[in-house]
């Protein structure tokens, strides 16, 4: 009799650690096959210097002439953001701008409110326009944006009216970067008309292949980037995870970063 329950045992405890092997072998194999970490890291932009009174209160575009009127407070075109030094990102020397974007076009930077150096074909258009810090940041109210449909003829806009559906807008990064400061952390900025991802809808930032679902509408840092040419490509997706139905969606822009020989 005891030799049948030693038997007994002895067959319990080697099946036990076969099985046991059998685990670990599946263990490590799922560990083999794990997604390797992000190249890229994103952190949320620090806080920034606030406008609360900044206002686009009209456009013109009439014989090839653009005409912003800006509201008279303390957010001022060709001024320097008094925080720009803190912000270890590519700041501008001319200060303060609008940046006007049409149709899917990256935007063209002014500094000045009156201008005639954008050219619009005559046809039907999109335009957002809205005020930039000097380190290209967008301020992100109601007030300091326009974005509107407007058909164009003979140079001029014969009718305008307002974008009512979801849409997003690229605005950096954009062009080229050099030197040590500008590119160790580069702005991730996007400018949402008509929402404003608090309702489910997220931004999908496809960057050099690999992916970043933002949740909240807000500058990011990208840092990793290589020196060269890089790729982003931002989708407005629905809470369900569907690309949002919508004109230049997703909407996509080829950048370089440059060593600076002389750093």
């Amino acid at each position: 009799m005891r030799l049948i329950i030693f038997l007994a045992s002895f067959l319990f405890i080697f099946s036990a650690c076969q099985d046991g092997s059998k685990t670990t072998d599946k263990t490590d194999s799922t560990k083999e096959t794990t997604t390797p970490a992000n190249k890229y890291k994103l952190t949320p932009f620090t806080s920034s210097q606030a406008y609360p009174d900044a206002k686009i209160e009209g456009v013109t575009y009439r014989d090839g002439k653009m005409d912003f009127a800006i509201a008279d407070g303390e957010y001022k075109l060709g001024a320097q953001t008094p925080d720009a030094e803190q912000k270890s990102c590519a700041n501008s020397a001319k200060g303060q701008h609008l940046h006007v974007l049409v149709n899917d076009k990256p935007y063209a930077a002014r500094y000045v409110a009156s201008f005639d150096d954008v050219k619009i074909d005559d046809g039907e258009h999109k335009m957002l326009a809205f005020l930039s810090r000097s380190y290209h940041e967008s301020i992100k109210t109601a007030d300091a944006h326009t974005a509107i449909e407007f058909s164009v003829e003979n140079g001029s806009i014969t009718k305008e009216t307002p974008i009512t559906n979801p849409m997003i807008w690229y605005s950096r990064p954009k062009g080229v970067y050099k030197g040590k400061a500008d590119t160790d952390k580069v702005m991730l900025d996007f400018y949402l008309v008509n929402t404003d991802l608090k309702g489910g809808n997220q931004v999908k930032a496809n960057i050099n292949g690999e992916i970043h679902m933002l949740d909240t509408w807000q500058p990011y840092y990208i840092e990793g980037l290589p020196m060269g040419k890089n790729k982003i490509t931002l989708s407005l997706m629905d809470k369900d995870g569907n690309l949002v139905k919508a004109p230049q969606n997703p909407i996509s822009r080829e950048f370089t970063l440059e060593v600076d020989p002389t750093e």
